[in-house]
């Protein structure tokens, strides 16, 4: 009798083994595939009576055209990273274990000019070159809308002072995550990262293979990034395409006019909030004009906050790429039962300015 624990289901349930066919990334990418050339060529679908069908069509178009540079900029870094030693990493972020690797890595979310979906792809890959959990878990808290590009368009939506609080916020709970996801991993709660554990045995041999697998032509490295960024990405980008097709199917059934509506500054208001960022799959780009129009139509800076911080937190792509990558579904749930209570906690007290 298999187990239902085993590593041949751990592997078919996710992650298709060696020479097998991942269906829900084939299938994903053929739904969204379609959906944007049905809406770029002007396909019309009126004729069978269903016109959800074509706004659905427009929503995945919307939400891919928003997408699509993050993406492609995160699978180039993938790709580079490819070719960082392990202990490049690890020297450059510090130890993972004290504050200040924590707070290293906080740092570079927030400098890294990518959106959320760019930084999920960097962060994994970051994790598997041995970052400790922390280190990783702070990485993505912080950077998702703290971009530079991102951080001038907030500051002409709500203003200087609101954004660099915002900013400043995000960064207090990606610090408190990453210490608290480290002292998990300390007393046995959380799995610590295989790849770190195993830094020390392998640095010799990685940094003498490091100059013997580089390309020897800018072509042929160029090549190599691409090919790297596309293999190590598919996990991530096959959960961004059903992301895709869940976000413009919730468009499609909520407008953003009707959830604008009841999210004042109030409890129930917060609650809302929470709940429907959690469930609306945005790119960081698409999610400011929205926390936009929470801070000024609904006067509550306190939802905004919490609109831009749950999706990171609940985001149903994050969780499934976390736990694709660290095999451990306590590692999945454990980034919003961590980072959802702090983000709560700071939009009320927001309220309360």
């Amino acid at each position: 009798m298999s187990s239902c624990c085993g590593p041949k289901e751990e592997e078919s349930h996710c992650s298709p083994g060696p020479g097998k066919k991942d269906w829900w990334l084939i299938g994903s990418f053929s739904i969204v595939a379609a959906a944007y050339l049905v809406h770029l060529l002007h396909i019309p679908l009126e004729q069978i009576n269903f016109p959800q069908l074509q706004n659905f069509t427009h929503h995945c178009y919307e939400l891919l055209n928003e997408m699509w540079f993050g993406i492609v900029l995160g699978g180039f870094a993938v790709g580079v990273l490819h070719y960082v030693p392990q202990s490049s990493i690890q020297k450059l972020m510090g130890n993972g274990k004290n504050f200040s690797g924590i707070l290293r890595a906080t740092l570079a979310g927030v400098l890294l000019d990518l959106c959320s979906h760019g930084i999920l792809m960097v962060g994994v890959k970051l994790y598997n070159k041995g970052m400790s959990l922390g280190q990783t878990m702070a990485f993505l808290i912080a950077s998702p809308w703290n971009s530079f590009s991102l951080t001038l368009i907030l500051i002409s939506l709500i203003g200087f002072s609101w954004t660099m609080a915002f900013i400043v916020l995000s960064m207090i709970i990606a610090v408190v995550s990453g210490v608290i996801f480290n002292y998990l991993v300390k007393i046995g709660k959380l799995p610590e990262n295989p790849a770190s554990s195993n830094l020390q045995d392998e640095n010799q041999f990685e940094q003498k293979s490091f100059w013997q697998e580089i390309p020897k032509t800018p072509i042929a490295f160029l090549r190599d990034v691409v090919w790297h960024g596309i293999k190590d990405s598919k996990s991530i980008i096959k959960w961004l395409f059903i992301g895709i097709i869940l976000a413009s199917a919730i468009r499609e059934i909520l407008s953003v006019a009707q959830y604008e509506e009841y999210f004042g500054n109030t409890g129930f208001g917060l609650f809302l909030t929470i709940i429907f960022a959690s469930i609306l799959e945005v790119c960081s780009e698409g999610s400011a004009p929205i926390a936009s129009d929470i801070f000024l139509r609904a006067k509550s800076p306190g939802n905004a906050f919490a609109f831009m911080m749950a999706g990171v937190s609940t985001d149903y792509t994050e969780i499934m790429v976390l736990k694709e990558n660290t095999k451990s579904w306590k590692i999945a749930f454990a980034l919003p039962l961590v980072t959802l209570p702090q983000v709560i906690l700071v939009a009320w007290m927001i309220h309360f300015l």
